[in-house]
């Protein structure tokens, strides 16, 4: 097992040269109560083994570069090098977020024209920039709705349908802007169910302000009454709020606003492969249509037909939800990750769905499927069948580690009993994809042969079973010197 670096401490090891110059702490003006009254203990160790510990804990890492990473509605795809490389351009990364507009017309044409090409993906009328990750996103979305309604003075609508598949930052997002949440069926395909939505607005008549959904839902399945839906929250007086996370199924073949939702907002950081998972950076655009722009955050890039400038003159703006512009390097990826695919985007979408109605077809015979329907680009499985055999979702997770797999997203959603949510993307060939197959094929028969082989997996990896139950309640990130 690795050591931590404060045990590979040895006294008097240092990677720098310390001055021999003495400083009088009294004259750094440092107030007496933020002193420090005893030495900080931390570790003593050369810049080479330095180096040594943090390649070795890198090694460790699972990543896209080292294996397949089919976790569920994240769209873990592989990032381009090149986008690294372009988000790192002296231009991007020297350029103050304060430079005026005239000293900072490259950095200002990139974002307008990403603005441009998300219109076009989404269908919407504007974009904002800003959000620093889909949930921020999704917040700013709200804070719209609630804005639009204040507008109008028409504050009886305060509360907000979600499906009860969805992801959990909606109701999140929905309950920070201090809107009440009401929750709407799934029906028997795994959609929403349309009788219940329209029994929620007789019961809440003039207090629904939106709808919050996602389509193809969180289990990969096509909202087929989408229409209906939105017909439906538009004759009530209610706005359609549309959740990006799961884009990457649809980008070229159809958009939100055929769908008829009023704001959209996407993620950068996963359908436009910029580095997702591991804490971010992200980036959670806003798209609203023509009726909504003047509530966008401020400020957002236009053009005058000679220079690009920040527009900050919105009549109802909700105001600024992240500082400057966002995080810039993540637009930069997602920019030339559009321009690298063109016309050819659609292709990632069906290539995508594709994966994921193969893996499905291929698996559906050794776990249960629990909607047996065509998925767009990720699907369900349900390990119920295993667990009668006393092996539930989590040591099935464990297990594929061993065969050097990351696992799907597991226990999501919560409509699926014992859920494996799958998402192959499109980065994946039928190479990779077989090996996943064969690995999950292998387990479910290792499940009925020796089903204690599974219970007690990973075997193979650095670190073998943890309590994740303990490690969660019980938080220990700080190194205590027990001498």
């Amino acid at each position: 097992m690795t050591k931590l670096i404060f045990e590979k401490s040895i006294d008097g090891m240092s990677g720098i040269e310390i001055t021999d110059n003495d400083i009088d702490i009294n004259t750094l003006g440092i107030p007496e109560k933020f002193l420090r009254k005893q030495k900080v203990c931390l570790p003593q160790v050369s810049e080479l083994e330095t180096m040594r510990h943090f390649k070795e804990l890198s090694d460790k890492n699972f990543c896209v570069e080292s294996g397949f990473y089919p976790l569920g509605s994240c769209t873990m795809k592989y990032n381009p090098k090149v986008n690294e490389y372009l988000a790192s351009l002296e231009g991007f990364t020297e350029l103050h977020p304060l430079q005026d507009d005239e000293d900072a017309q490259g950095a200002l044409e990139l974002m307008y024209k990403l603005q441009e090409a998300l219109k076009i993906i989404t269908g919407m009328d504007a974009i904002t920039l800003q959000g620093s990750a889909g949930a921020h996103g999704e917040l700013c979305g709200m804070m719209i709705v609630k804005h639009y309604f204040k507008s109008r003075n028409d504050l009886k609508r305060k509360k907000v349908i979600i499906p009860d598949s969805a992801h959990g930052t909606n109701p999140a997002s929905a309950g920070m802007c201090g809107f009440e949440i009401i929750r709407v069926n799934s029906n028997e395909k795994g959609q929403v169910d349309v009788n219940h939505l329209k029994q929620l607005f007789v019961e809440n008549k003039h207090e629904i302000a939106a709808i919050m959904m996602t389509n193809p839902n969180t289990l990969g399945l096509f909202e087929e009454n989408i229409l209906e839906i939105s017909q439906i929250a538009h004759a009530n007086g209610a706005l359609l709020y549309y959740d990006g996370a799961n884009l990457n199924a649809i980008m070229g073949i159809t958009n939100p606003k055929k769908m008829g939702f009023d704001i959209v907002h996407l993620n950068l950081h996963k359908t436009f492969a910029a580095p997702h998972g591991g804490g971010g950076p992200g980036a959670g655009p806003v798209g609203v249509i023509e009726s909504l722009k003047d509530f966008l955050p401020v400020p957002v890039i236009d053009f005058d037909g000679k220079k690009y400038f920040r527009k900050y003159d919105l009549k109802n703006s909700i105001g600024k939800i992240k500082e400057f512009q966002g995080n810039f390097s993540v637009l930069v990826k997602a920019y030339a990750y559009i321009l690298m695919k063109g016309n050819t985007l659609k292709n990632v979408s069906q290539d995508a769905v594709l994966n994921a109605n193969y893996v499905k077809e291929k698996l559906k015979a050794y776990y249960e499927l629990p909607f047996d329907l065509p998925c767009m680009h990720e699907f369900v499985l349900s390990g119920d069948r295993q667990k009668k055999k006393g092996v539930h979702t989590l040591e099935i997770a464990k297990r594929l580690m061993d065969y050097k797999f990351h696992p799907p997203t597991v226990y999501f959603p919560q409509i699926v009993s014992e859920a494996l949510m799958i998402e192959p993307t499109e980065s994946e060939n039928k190479q990779r994809l077989d090996e996943f197959i064969d690995a999950m094929i292998k387990i479910a028969g290792e499940i009925d042969e020796n089903p204690q082989n599974v219970l007690s997996a990973p075997h193979l990896t650095s670190v073998k079973r943890v309590d994740e139950t303990s490690a969660a309640r019980h938080l220990d990130l700080r190194y205590k010197n027990i001498d």
